[in-house]
């Protein structure tokens, strides 16, 4: 009962256990973080340890990291249990993962939370053991609800064992805590406290903890899908002047020990020199942080002062110490020398400064926490490209005019065409060209040295080997010719400019191309999923979870329409996906016009392997016509848009035949040209000669060397090898209906058209060899059970999905 008193007592007053300040007040420095050995040493008469010692006592430099994180909003984006939920923080030495633990320094309560009395369950506390840091329990009860939790909390990290910098990483750690609702809320916190349903780590490089401002996204993992709005902010404090230890003082001042001597002089350099760093970051970041959000910072009365002392004993310390403390260790300064006089009076003035501006800043940011929270997550958008450009191989091919088979007459095609074909023999299996030249590059990361100072997601970075390899493809039309070629792309001339493909990137304003449509009210954005063969709604919930990151105002239909009857007809299948949209965008569209006016729609789609042929299909609907001119941006995930005529995989095409010959599924006679005897009056080639790709503005086509369920050519729209010598008329069939397809991606459009083929590699190595990897399978599933190659496409090309 005592310690809730005491808990009580704190909360109520905002009193630290060790001092009576106030957590909040701006003015709080960081308190010395003393084990129990140094204030022993601290009150112990020295007057013994004087004697032994030739030279009097040399002070150690103490000083902390303090790590900031504010966690402003729980979005639950896609948690499958209502109940009880907490967020438990807590920090470690990277190096020194159970010895040395982050310590909570101050809390603070900067909004009161939106809540009401039955959506949360008592406070947040700090537990004493594992100095972690937990917020109150707060209450899900539904779907994409906002719970804004509005705090900061401040860990400390004292550099007192280091007797100067560390040079070990900071591993931040977000442990998402749950409870179902029970009867007895007494048990509730017992129950919270028994396991973490769900982890997210994140790495703080040594370089980030002498001065950062970031935001940071917390997700946890692909089965709690929620997104925590935290901002990350690190800075170098003073925390105060500390006699050193006996052991110390004999291994350093002690003239027959002249190399340790050394050594700590060393470190105390560094240690000021770093506070010159950390005050430097502090200031511009802060004035950086000021001019974006466009409020003025008064900081020059606080450096201006001491700036120029400062700057000249600054200058006269070398990146050389070994010299510093040659001569006498009296405090007046020799020749070429800066005294301990000079020094300590230094990290006095720089530690004073640097605290002073991270008082500032804590002010600052609490007076305009959500200006500097939407900056701080606009500039993480932009830094992603970059950030994640480590797994990700671009570049821009050509997009030949034509493709005919090696044997064909060319003056046929030029005849029928009125231009002229490419040629295009392939001499190497794509497949394991694309795969070949994955590895290689995943092998390249595995010797990689990641050094920067950003904050770095460990569900990435913690085995940078392991992430998925994605090679991006950005085509262009190409130059009208009739040579031909011995590669299947040719690299295209970076003074090319007779493409009407758009670069990614550099559109100008947006434009409607709708006659008539409004100038003012809103644009009501739409995204359909569609899933695969025997699949369900939710199968593409971690690429919608990502959709909704990127634009959280988007309208999402998960098609239930096929659930359950995806061996029938694709003609019935698309007809059922039509209807469903159309019903769905007409309700979508009399709730914006009621609310405020319709400006415009974009109408995107996303589908998972059959289910691209079945959202093809529905665009092919009269139904639908009316809705074509709104399309914007379709995703097909391995989708086998070419059918399996040319499909290499055996143990896959035997189990096609057995459900053609055992089950009698429609759609697989469909996929496979066994519909009709005629390979021209079969449904998929029919299919390739509507206009379902002409209408859509940006095109991505994701496919994988390693998915055994899906051709790889027919996901990417192209060429293949076993076709490019077929003279056929199953050869001349496929050769139609790809020109089909390219000729509706080539078409003009009152807007530039992107399109890209996406690569996604995968690393197999910890799945073994099963069936699963021999037949293909594990690649094609993959793509829904992992988010990772999303986010990097998605992140990088946020356009594209707004």
């Amino acid at each position: 009962m005592s310690a809730i008193l005491r808990r009580f007592r704190w909360v109520i007053a905002g009193l630290h256990r060790a001092t009576p300040k106030k957590l909040h007040s701006t003015d709080v420095r960081p308190f010395p973080l003393l084990s129990d050995l140094q204030k022993e040493l601290h009150l112990r008469d020295t007057s013994s340890v004087k004697q032994k010692l030739k030279q009097p006592k040399r002070p150690m430099l103490e000083a902390v990291h303090e790590i900031a994180i504010y966690i402003h909003r729980f979005h639950n984006l896609d948690l499958f249990q209502q109940g009880w939920y907490q967020i438990k923080i807590t920090m470690r030495w990277e190096d020194d993962e159970y010895s040395l633990l982050g310590t909570p320094s101050r809390v603070v309560q900067y909004e009161a939370p939106d809540l009401g009395c039955d959506d949360v369950n008592g406070i947040w506390k700090i537990n004493d053991e594992d100095h972690s840091f937990s917020s109150q329990p707060f209450r899900i009860r539904y779907a994409r609800q906002d719970v804004f939790l509005s705090m900061m909390v401040a860990f400390n990290f004292s550099l007192s064992k280091y007797e100067g910098l560390s040079t070990s990483a900071v591993i931040l750690k977000f442990e998402l805590m749950y409870a179902p609702v029970l009867e007895n809320s007494s048990n509730l916190q017992a129950s919270l406290d028994s396991s973490p349903a769900a982890i997210h780590e994140f790495r703080l490089p040594p370089k980030s903890l002498l001065g950062l401002h970031s935001y940071c996204p917390v997700h946890f993992d692909a089965f709690h899908s929620v997104l925590l709005d935290t901002s990350v902010h690190t800075s170098l404090l003073k925390g105060g002047l500390l006699p050193a230890s006996p052991q110390v003082q004999s291994a350093s001042l002690v003239h027959e020990d002249a190399g340790e001597n050394h050594d700590l002089s060393k470190q105390q350099v560094m240690l000021i020199k770093a506070f010159s760093t950390a005050r430097d970051v502090l200031k511009e970041e802060l004035l950086n942080l000021g001019k974006a959000i466009n409020e003025a910072v008064e900081i020059e009365n606080l450096t201006s002062s001491s700036d120029q002392e400062d700057v000249g004993v600054l200058q006269q310390l070398s990146s050389d110490t070994n010299d510093l403390f040659e001569k006498s260790d009296s405090n007046s300064q020799n020749d070429g020398t800066v005294s301990k006089d000079e020094l300590f009076s230094l990290f006095h003035s720089l530690g004073n400064q640097t605290n002073d501006l991270w008082s500032m800043f804590l002010k600052f940011h609490r007076a305009n926490k959500s200006k500097i929270l939407e900056y701080l997550r606009d500039q993480w958008a932009i830094d992603r490209r970059a950030e994640w450009s480590i797994w990700m191989v671009y570049s821009k091919v050509e997009m030949p005019h034509q493709y005919i088979s090696s044997a064909v007459d060319d003056s046929t095609y030029h005849a029928n065409r009125g231009r002229a074909p490419v040629l295009r023999k392939i001499t190497e299996d794509p497949a394991q060209t694309a795969a070949m030249r994955a590895e290689l590059h995943r092998r390249s990361i595995a010797q990689m040295k990641i050094n920067n100072r950003s904050i770095q997601d460990m569900h990435i970075f913690g085995d940078p080997a392991r992430i998925p390899i994605i090679i991006i493809e950005r085509a262009v039309n190409a130059p009208l010719r009739s040579t031909s070629g011995n590669s299947y792309f040719s690299r295209m001339d970076p003074k090319n400019k007779l493409s009407p493909l758009s670069e990614v990137g550099s559109r100008g304003p947006e434009k409607l191309s709708v006659a008539g449509t409004r100038q003012s009210g809103r644009v009501l954005k739409i995204v359909v999923f569609v899933h695969g063969f025997q699949g369900h709604h939710l199968d593409l919930r971690l690429v919608r979870n990502q959709w909704l990151l990127i634009d959280p105002k988007v309208e999402f239909l998960m098609s239930e329409a096929n659930e359950e009857k995806t061996s029938g007809d694709f003609r019935e299948m698309g007809q059922r996906l039509a209807q469903e949209v159309v019903a769905f965008v007409k309700k979508k569209m009399d709730k914006v016009s009621r609310s405020g006016g319709l400006r415009s729609i974009k109408l995107s789609f996303v589908g998972h392997s059959i289910g691209n042929i079945i959202l093809r299909t529905a665009l092919a609907e009269s139904i639908m016509e009316p809705y074509l001119r709104f399309l914007y941006t379709y995703v097909s995930v391995s989708g086998p848009h070419l059918g399996y005529l040319y499909s290499s995989n055996s143990l896959f095409n035997s189990g096609l035949w057995l459900l053609k010959k055992l089950k009698g599924t429609q759609c697989i006679h469909q996929l496979t040209f066994t519909d009709d005897p005629d390979i021209q009056n079969t449904f998929l080639y029919k299919l390739c000669k509507q206009k379902t790709l002409e209408n859509f503005r940006n095109i991505v086509l994701l496919s994988s060397p390693q998915d055994g369920y899906v051709p790889y050519h027919s996901a990417r729209i192209e060429m293949c090898q076993a076709s490019s010598g077929d003279n056929s008329k199953k050869g001349k069939a496929f050769l139609e209906m790809l020109n089909d397809c390219l000729d509706q991606i080539r078409a003009p459009s009152s807007e530039p058209r992107v399109f890209m083929r996406c690569d996604v590699n995968f690393d197999s190595s910890l799945q073994g060899r099963n069936l699963n990897t021999i037949i293909g399978r594990a690649a094609h599933i993959e793509f829904l059970e992992s988010d990772i190659f999303a986010r990097f496409i998605m992140w990088s090309f946020p356009e594209l999905f707004q």
